[in-house]
């Protein structure tokens, strides 16, 4: 079974592609860069981007029925690893309640779209 999984309190897709795809009992959450949803434009600042970004993908999981204790998978771009030490602080308070944390990677990436500064994507497990 797959299925599409698409709330309007997380932007929507600027390309052929969704917010979240349900395949089994494993929800994919596509890319999400810091764009407010209602006014469908990037937040300025690092931490603010990243901060919008879980507000997302909170509304997202919560569309599948699922919370952040399901998330089992994160994948971060960052532009500027500098950056690196500020996330790992926000990761770490969005993640608090979660035992065990996520696998996870960070990559260094030169751009991404929309001059977003960071760039997360990540896999849920539905029980």
């Amino acid at each position: 079974m797959i299925k599409e999984i698409k709330t309007k309190e997380a932007p929507l897709p600027v390309g052929p592609y969704s917010q979240a795809i349900l395949a089994g009992n494993l929800l994919f959450i596509s890319g999400q860069i810091g764009i407010e949803p209602l006014r469908g434009e990037l937040v300025r600042g690092f931490e603010n981007q990243v901060r919008t970004i879980f507000r997302n993908v909170d509304a997202i999981l919560k569309e599948a029925g699922l919370s952040r204790k399901n998330v089992v998978r994160v994948v971060i771009y960052l532009t500027e690893l500098k950056n690196f030490q500020k996330l790992n602080e926000i990761y770490e308070e969005y993640f608090r309640e979660v035992e065990p944390k996520p696998a996870r990677v960070t990559v260094g990436v030169k751009e991404l779209p929309l001059g977003a500064q960071v760039e997360i994507e990540l896999i849920a497990l539905a029980e």
